[in-house]
């Protein structure tokens, strides 16, 4: 017997939220019977309270995700809903699921994803703090757009629909709260039609659950994990060159341990500083790519290549021994003048920046190569 598939489905996670999940199935149901639609409502429930029993009451179907996590929540939420329109909300009534007809009208229109904005709609009193109205959202919002060339209000609103043929082409995988992100992200990726609609957001009835601090920087790390190279090892490049130049500028000008010893203590800094930047910015390019978060472009490929990395360990292995060997130069002067005073401190400078540089680069060849087993194995076949 065929059951005929429901127009839209609504996932919702809840995490104890008997005070208000039945209000919001409610409102969910209402706009069904209004909007002549066939729905369902999913629960995706791991709470130790009456939610689920309540939830089962006003009809809704109850799932049990296997790990708790909001984006765990989701990714079992989805995967049993059936709709042509996929809807996800909150369960603690801070969204407004009378206005989905709303965000509906957007995918009717030609919308593939399309998502609530509270930054644009209406925030009510002590519905959202003001660190997190003025600063956090629009901060992480901001930084998602110029990432990711979109232009959208307030990324992070969890009030979203999106049709089940623009779903399927979304990779996700995130069990944690940086699935929001995760979905946007993945949905420019995928070039949607990506829409938004001014919406009302209320205070919670409950205490919220949200980590200000902890939860804003899971955001910020989760965004620059398909962004490194740009955001991280870019500026990484540039310090390590322009602390190098300067090194180079103040050795050949001389008079350093009278005149300019700070400064060229500095541009050592900053070149040591940018070196493990830049190198940072690879390994989280290398790890991104293998896990498939970005593609990494061509650039990784030839990275990616065995050899690449093996001239990464010999490049690392000279800049030690360059190192090494300016420090016995300073231990033979040291020795030769029956080892009185010394006054090195440009070369011991030199000495400290290329050893401590030259380390670097190798230890970021042999994890990079580590990570990428598999992967070097692969490219080797096929260049073979």
């Amino acid at each position: 017997m065929n059951v005929q598939a429901p127009d839209i489905s609504v996932v919702l996670p809840a995490l104890n939220e008997e005070k208000t999940i039945g209000e919001c199935i409610r409102k969910i149901n209402t706009v069904f019977s209004e909007q002549n639609l066939l729905g369902e409502i999913i629960i995706a429930d791991s709470s130790t309270d009456r939610t689920a029993e309540i939830a089962l009451s006003l009809g809704a179907r109850i799932i049990h995700p296997e790990s708790i996590g909001y984006g765990n929540a989701y990714l079992a939420g989805l995967a049993e809903a059936r709709g042509r329109y996929i809807a996800i909300g909150d369960s603690d009534n801070t969204y407004d699921f009378g206005e989905l007809p709303h965000l509906i009208k957007r995918l009717d229109d030609g919308a593939d994803f399309v998502m609530g904005s509270r930054l644009r709609g209406e925030i009510k009193p002590g519905a959202m703090p003001p660190l997190h109205q003025y600063i956090g959202n629009p901060f992480l919002t901001w930084l998602l757009n110029r990432l990711f060339g979109t232009d959208i209000s307030d990324v992070h609103c969890g009030l979203r629909i999106i049709r089940r043929d623009a779903l399927d082409r979304l990779n996700l995988k995130t069990g944690g709260m940086e699935f929001a992100s995760e979905m946007f992200i993945e949905a420019a990726k995928a070039d949607l039609r990506i829409d938004e609609v001014p919406i009302t957001y209320w205070p919670r009835v409950a205490p919220s659950k949200l980590q200000s601090f902890t939860d804003g920087w899971r955001h910020v790390r989760f965004m620059l994990l398909y962004r490194p190279l740009p955001f991280i090892a870019i500026p990484g490049l540039i310090f390590a060159l322009f602390g190098l130049t300067l090194m180079g500028f103040f050795f050949f000008k001389g008079g350093i341990e009278t005149s300019n010893l700070h400064s060229f203590i500095l541009a050592a800094m900053a070149f040591v500083g940018g070196i493990q930047v830049l190198l940072m910015g690879l390994t989280i390019q290398a790890y991104s790519t293998i896990h498939g978060y970005s593609e990494g472009g061509s650039f990784m490929k030839a990275f990616f290549n065995y050899h690449r990395l093996e001239r990464e360990l010999c490049l690392g292995a000279l800049l030690m021994i360059a190192g090494i060997v300016i420090g016995l130069g300073i231990v033979w002067e040291w020795v030769a003048s029956g080892f009185g005073s010394l006054f090195q401190i440009s070369n011991a400078v030199w000495s400290l920046a290329l050893f401590l540089s030259g380390m670097q680069i190798v230890f970021s060849a042999i994890f990079i190569s580590m990570m990428l087993l598999e992967y070097g194995n692969g490219t080797e076949e096929e260049s073979a």
